[in-house]
């Protein structure tokens, strides 16, 4: 009986991530969705602790349009890594994926290094994964968007704004009470921010592509 909850379960997780990414992208995930050790429920939480989980991806969800498509994103994950070894079968495509996946994960760390092994040449499905930390509290994370969102990609994000205007209003407001909250202290004016600043990198963009 144990073993069917499981398989339930790890079915459910699997539907539940396959929502997330464009039909395109479906049979690379399948793949990737393998090596995820759904199976472990004992995780580390913020506190340090290991506790015991009995949902691996949290209730809440983010719909998001890309290319007239709905992708519905999982608010916080909480799945271990995959096996280092098994992650370095996957194509680069694959691993992409693999890292938008942990881009949603709870631990603001594991958050970091992802974003980090994101490939720098970044295609437009990984947008909704990447946009989303911009409004995020944990600063380390925009210096390293700041790179992702550059002339190679900045029509990416334009678009994708277009498609999402209110996500995207949404964003920009967490980000600036994110910033009023933990950071004025450092940056005590907004403009400062290097939020604000990847923002009004993208709404620039938003703007010249909707009147040009």
């Amino acid at each position: 009986m144990l073993d069917i909850f499981k398989k339930n379960l790890k079915y459910k997780y699997e539907e539940r991530l396959t929502k997330a990414f464009p039909k395109e992208l479906h049979s690379d995930l399948k793949i990737v969705l393998k090596i995820i050790p759904f199976e472990n429920n004992e995780v580390k939480l913020c506190d340090g602790k290991i506790h015991k989980v009995n949902n691996l991806i949290h209730e809440n969800e983010l719909n998001l349009i890309l290319e007239k498509e709905t992708l519905t994103l999982p608010y916080r994950l909480y799945f271990d890594e995959p096996n280092s070894e098994l992650e370095k079968g996957l194509t680069q495509k694959q691993k992409d994926v693999l890292n938008c996946i942990y881009l949603r994960h709870h631990n603001g760390y594991l958050r970091e290094k992802r974003l980090n092994l994101l490939s720098n040449k970044s295609e437009k499905w990984t947008v909704p994964f990447v946009m989303p930390l911009i409004g995020e509290y944990v600063y380390e994370l925009l210096p390293i968007i700041e790179k992702k969102v550059n002339k190679n990609t900045l029509n990416h994000y334009a678009e994708f704004t277009n498609e999402n205007p209110k996500y995207w209003q949404q964003t920009e407001s967490r980000m600036i009470s994110y910033w009023n909250e933990y950071y004025r202290n450092k940056f005590p004016e907004l403009k400062e921010y290097l939020g604000l600043k990847i923002v009004n990198r993208i709404k620039k963009r938003t703007y010249n592509t909707v009147h040009n």
